[in-house]
């Protein structure tokens, strides 16, 4: 069993306490408005892009894809790639361990998981045990609908030969399967205590909202390489950028979609921001 690491901190431990917050989120003024209800849909999304943060900071954006995610129909298994903050584990790993959040068990989809090792993916619980990327995604679709299952891939490597060889064996499995991809990441992360600071004169919000213009720009054009190389280019600090890059390669999109971009400023100004974008891939 792989526990919570951040309920109670990231978002609450309680259950009740927890609905409520995910309700709060989708009702939310920068969330989009309402309460979804599970539909069967077209299941016409591949993929998204989700933040992570704290559901107090961007749980109102993330609402965003789950809410286009509970009208579209739910696949039966979602493949979740997160980066690694912890620095524990191998370089990208999965774990075959089912996560438990305080709404419920989550199992992992053994056969799909199978099928992506003795690649460039280990299997290994101690990439996974302290990581908040993945786990935070769950609540919000147990919230949603109770039966499905998970692949979460954890990446502390996201250079783009990495990033491609992930998508590639996430593409050759899924092709026989019923998966959305689900690429877990915040965008720039801008303040002193980020290591960096804007221009004089530049709101840390209003920096970080052009350096994701040029994250954002390279994803909605399906560009999984022009979105690493923008990464470099201008030292954008988005944690996540190679799971995404991952994510594109592995579902051959067709179009995507920018629902919603908001920053850490509007909840609480100061100065630190970190941007959140909610994208969907079809």
């Amino acid at each position: 069993m792989r526990y919570p690491a951040v309920a109670g901190s990231f978002y609450p431990e309680n259950e009740n306490a927890l609905k409520k917050q995910i309700e709060e989120c989708f009702l939310h003024k920068l969330g989009p408005g309402e309460i979804p209800s599970y539909k069967k849909g077209e299941r016409k999304i591949k993929g998204c892009v989700v933040p992570h943060a704290g559901y107090v900071y961007s749980g109102h954006v993330a609402a965003h894809v789950y809410s286009a995610l509970a009208n579209d129909g739910f696949p039966e298994t979602f493949i979740i790639i997160g980066p690694n903050h912890t620095g524990y584990g191998s370089g990208v790993a999965l774990t075959t361990e089912t996560f438990n959040t305080p709404l419920g068990d989550v199992n992992v989809d053994k056969e799909l998981a199978k099928d992506l090792l003795n690649t460039i993916i280990d299997n290994d619980i101690n990439t996974h045990k302290y990581e908040h990327s993945i786990e935070v995604q769950l609540p919000f679709l147990q919230y949603i609908k109770k039966d499905f299952m998970i692949v979460p891939v954890c990446m502390g490597m996201q250079d783009y030969k990495t990033a491609k060889e992930v998508g590639s064996v996430i593409k050759n499995v899924i092709k026989r399967r019923d998966v959305v991809v689900i690429a877990s990441s915040d965008f720039t992360h801008c303040g002193s205590m980020y290591g960096q600071t804007p221009p004089m004169g530049k709101r840390v919000d209003e920096f970080a909202k052009e350096q994701d213009e040029k994250a954002i720009d390279a994803i909605l054009k399906l560009e999984s390489k022009q979105l690493i190389e923008n990464i470099k280019k201008y030292n954008i600090t988005m944690c996540g950028y190679g799971c995404v890059a991952s994510m594109l390669f592995g579902v051959e999109g067709k179009n995507a979609e920018l629902l919603k971009y908001a920053t850490s400023y509007e909840i609480s100004s100061g100065d630190m921001a970190v941007g959140y974008g909610a994208i969907i891939v079809r």
